[in-house]
């Protein structure tokens, strides 16, 4: 596996920055596949996290393969990666999610539901006196923490309520082109300190092929340190 890290070059100036973004949030989105793309029928085996440094897109992506730059426009950084961990190490951890919670319906149909609305929508936050409504920081908080919690035996690792923060919920809307409906979808943030009960899970499961759904859109991707 290879972690790397994905800047535009220096070289390019602002008009050239706007002109590769066309307009709309889908494009950079469409570059970094591009870096990935070897033919018509190439399925995802990356992940990424986009962040925006000091104004810059970078992204951050962990890959089966090198990623290629065939349009001169980024500079990349690849490293070989390949974890070596132990049962009880402790990380310090950032991961962006899409916190959605599936349920089926009467009808037996699979439903996704975002957790964070889930929770709003059952204790009728819309038409709570604004005196009874619970801080939206707490909320977000406690489902953020349940929604990991049910995660750990899955993906090898366990962590402390109190070592783990949630913020950043947000909820993006991209679109392909004129005319096409969106795509609509939730993120939230996760900072902390966790555990690892299995590595070879772990690794495999939660650093290779990352944690929840979206990854095609930046969520899952995990990063650590060692503590």
């Amino acid at each position: 596996m290879y972690f790397t890290l994905v800047k535009l070059r220096g070289s390019l100036l602002p008009h050239d920055i706007a002109g590769l973004n066309g307009g709309d949030s889908y494009s950079f989105h469409k570059l970094l596949w591009n870096l990935f793309s070897d033919g018509p029928d190439r399925r995802r085996d990356f992940l990424y996290r986009f962040e925006a440094i000091k104004g810059s897109p970078t992204f951050y992506t962990v890959s089966e393969r090198e990623p290629v730059d065939s349009g001169n426009i980024w500079d990349i950084h690849p490293k070989r990666y390949d974890p070596k961990l132990k049962k009880g190490d402790l990380l310090s951890f950032m991961v962006r999610v899409n916190p959605i919670r599936s349920k089926r319906d009467e009808n037996g149909r699979q439903q996704r539901h975002d957790v964070v609305m889930e929770a709003k929508n059952k204790i009728g936050f819309k038409t709570l006196p604004a005196d009874q409504r619970p801080p939206v920081a707490t909320l977000i908080q406690d489902v953020g923490i349940d929604w990991l919690r049910a995660r750990e035996t899955e993906y090898g690792f366990s962590f402390e309520d109190t070592s783990v923060r949630v913020d950043g919920y947000f909820q993006h809307k991209l679109f392909k082109g004129k005319g096409s409906r969106p795509i609509t979808f939730s993120t939230l943030d996760f900072n902390g300190i966790l555990s690892v009960n299995d590595p070879a899970t772990f690794v495999e499961k939660c650093l290779f092929k990352g944690i929840g759904p979206a990854k095609g859109f930046g969520c899952g991707l995990m990063l650590v340190k060692r503590i």
